[in-house]
């Protein structure tokens, strides 16, 4: 999260799906000192609300909607800049 931070890539935490834009970078806290990270990726979840996330807890990559499951912690962007 530091290197994300000194990249000037960190953005607001909000509690709106909208904000999270594929390619986003979310971390969480899982509780009990634990922190995870995971991608926003371009496949909507089933309400349409918010996008899914692919993340790797353990037992390989998997795709889900668990934007909001956790607390997030921290909302990176990269962008793709041009010159």
């Amino acid at each position: 999260m530091t290197y994300f931070e000194r990249q000037g890539s960190k953005l607001s935490i909000t509690s709106n799906g909208a904000d999270y834009r594929p390619g986003d970078l979310v971390a969480w806290d899982l509780g009990g000192g634990t922190t995870h990270i995971g991608v926003v990726v371009d496949i909507p979840s089933i309400d349409n609300k918010r996008y899914q996330i692919v993340h790797n807890i353990g037992s390989g990559q998997v795709l889900e909607d668990c934007l909001f499951d956790f607390e997030i912690i921290g909302h990176y962007r990269f962008l793709n800049l041009k010159n």
